[in-house]
């Protein structure tokens, strides 16, 4: 795996290239309307090559978000470990203009204290870690990535607070935590002093949870919200129109069960698809403005496994405005389709 020879230099035109920016809550932080997830494509199964030029061609579009975890790969930490050679090659002149992110709460490392879940002893030591393989003396944003009923959330938020005062993380999140849960962390942070700033929660057409009540506790609370999978771990693409590719993730079993791809559900995508067509998008790209029609929802994130796919997915931010016709005709498809893998920490 090799690098671009070129030095880079970010586009002169980057803010210019109309990605619009969304506030975050109440606070004073804005982010990009989509921003970049390396949840996939960014481990070492990826050429470093084609990392390098997704992340380049984002930043040049207006992209200012990165978000990683711990265990993003494969292998866990290969995503940050990968983003942290990129980073030091081309983006440290512009740390500055970037929000980066990482996340803690899934297993990571052998033994009792790696096994994830939201103690102080696991939430610490994978901020340090993380910060370690990125190259980073802080995070923008750390979450806790998953609610964890063994552990008090007291110790849980208590953990992200020391985060902060030890200048580790300028932010903290939160991150498929229930409407009620959130409201706790919320109370839990706003005491010690350090504000939640985000949640991150699955949220797409196909996986509507959040419509239940925690779009409304993030309303109130003045907590911002940035969905991950807004395209349903790719059914809301062209990708699965006409049935399952070589190659894909359901094709290899990544994160997308091909007992999904149901005639009924590929019955509700392909309407959708015909109603994109009609507004001049692609799927993938009505899907996304759908997600940002609530001014509630700060961000999307997105993956790209390609230039192309990056470009095409940015593109949403082209048409964001839709007709109540629009969006009536939308709901008769946008039906859930057992796409939430996240459910268990979000219902408890």
């Amino acid at each position: 795996m090799t690098f671009h020879a070129d030095e880079y230099k970010a586009a002169a035109g980057r803010y210019r290239a109309g990605m619009p920016y969304r506030r975050v809550g109440r606070s004073g932080l804005d982010l990009p309307a989509v921003s970049l997830g390396l949840w996939h494509n960014f481990g070492d199964d990826v050429p470093l090559e084609r990392q390098q030029a997704t992340l380049r061609r984002a930043f040049d579009r207006g992209v200012t978000h990165f978000d990683l975890a711990n265990n993003y790969g494969p292998p866990y930490g290969s995503a940050e470990r990968n983003f942290g050679t990129i980073f030091a090659r081309d983006f440290r002149p512009y740390r500055d203009e970037l929000v980066i992110s990482s996340k803690a709460g899934y297993d990571m490392w052998p033994g009792p204290y790696g096994q994830g879940g939201g103690s102080r002893k696991y939430v610490i030591a994978s901020a340090d870690q993380s910060l370690k393989r990125m190259g980073l003396d802080y995070v923008d944003i750390f979450y806790s990535h998953r609610f964890d009923e063994t552990t008090p959330l007291e110790e849980t938020m208590g953990a992200l607070d020391s985060l902060v005062r030890a200048g580790k993380a300028l932010y903290v999140g939160i991150s498929s935590y229930s409407g009620a849960r959130t409201r706790e962390a919320v109370a839990i942070l706003r005491e010690m002093g350090t504000p939640l700033l985000i949640h991150q929660p699955s949220y797409s057409m196909l996986n509507r949870w959040i419509e239940e009540d925690l779009l409304d506790v993030v309303g109130a609370e003045g907590v911002g919200l940035i969905a991950f999978s807004p395209l349903a771990q790719g059914m809301l693409t062209n990708k699965y129109l006409k049935g399952i590719p070589e190659g894909s993730r359901a094709a290899q079993g990544k994160s997308l069960d091909p007992k999904l791809l149901t005639d009924e559900s590929l019955k509700h995508v392909r309407a959708l698809d015909r109603m994109a067509k009609a507004r001049g998008q692609s799927l993938a790209q009505m899907a996304l403005a759908w997600a940002l029609r609530d001014e509630r929802v700060t961000s999307v994130l997105i993956g790209a496994s390609s230039v192309a796919q990056l470009d095409d997915s940015l593109d949403a931010v082209k048409n964001l405005r839709f007709s109540a016709e629009e969006l009536a005709k939308i709901d008769k498809h946008a039906v859930e389709a057992g796409i939430n893998l996240w459910k268990t920490s979000s219902s408890r």
